[in-house]
């Protein structure tokens, strides 16, 4: 059941963004499956642009697809592949048509893990492939793998004896609670254990100008511009008037400056210069 919501959010997803090649990036490629990759591929033939830039698009969907160009059209080779759960279809370039050979790059081990594919896939999965790879806890994990968990997911981790661990009203019972998937690791007679939540889509704050007219001189009614003080002396500040140098004299006006000795022994110094004036 929770599969299946999965992939319904997922085809959502792919609908909402309105996915193409021309739009398609390392990162989106991770959330289609093999016949999303042919649905698209079918395009090509259509479009100029895209038919130019084919190998491009190849490129990217490599980052998320085992691509295999099939030389020989044998039903037989075919067959090969589709039993490595391959998807096997025919594209159509110009005048050139490619037999491919395409499969999901699978996410086992934590060394799969990729900036551009750990917000495509569930806390639950997460937690299987930790699972297949944990030995150590949290603290095993390279900086580099946990950065990249963490870009992703919320993680939290405690260790406590495994009485101790599943106390009722404790951290374990309230992450449950709130939506985490937690992964158990053992430690003698103590417990890890970690637990992982996807994190919300943030949006980067965009810097919004104010709009005009064809003409530049209708200005936005709800953009409020604050006012320019910059020249504007503060209110604090007293006006000394211009300087006046009557009021300069010997008694007040000073001028201070160090004088640095020279470390020549041979050099005169200024007093014995001074002094044979």
């Amino acid at each position: 059941m929770k599969e299946a919501k999965e992939t319904k959010e997922k085809k959502e997803k792919k609908e909402e963004k309105g996915l193409n090649l021309k739009t398609l990036s390392k990162s989106s490629v991770w959330d289609l499956q093999e016949n999303d990759v042919f649905r698209l591929l079918d395009t090509v033939e259509k479009d100029t642009e895209m038919r130019e830039n084919f190998h491009h698009y190849l490129d990217i969907i490599r980052s998320a697809f085992l691509v295999e160009e099939l030389k020989d059209d044998d039903k037989r080779v075919k067959q090969k592949y589709t039993n490595l759960d391959y998807k096997v279809g025919s594209v159509k370039t110009d005048d050139t048509k490619l037999t491919l050979a395409i499969k999901k790059r699978p996410i086992m081990r934590v060394t799969d893990l990729t900036y551009e594919n750990i917000r495509h896939i569930s806390a639950a999965k997460l937690v299987e492939v930790l699972d297949r790879n944990f030995g150590g806890g949290w603290d095993s994990l390279s900086q580099s793998i946990q950065d990249i968990i963490e870009s992703g997911f919320d993680i939290s981790t405690t260790t406590l004896p495994k009485d101790r661990l599943h106390k009722k009203g404790g951290m374990y019972e309230k992450k449950i609670a709130d939506g985490y998937e937690v992964l158990e690791v053992a430690k003698g007679s103590w417990v890890e254990a970690i637990f992982a939540k996807l994190k919300p889509e943030s949006y980067k704050p965009r810097m919004v100008f104010d709009s005009h007219g064809e003409d530049g001189d209708e200005e936005d009614e709800d953009v409020d511009l604050p006012e320019d003080t910059y020249n504007k002396p503060d209110e604090d500040d007293v006006d000394f008037g211009e300087p006046n140098d009557d009021d300069i004299n010997e008694d007040n006006y000073r001028t201070t400056f160090e004088i640095e000795t020279d470390n020549d022994e041979d050099a005169e110094s200024l007093s014995d210069f001074i002094a044979d004036e």
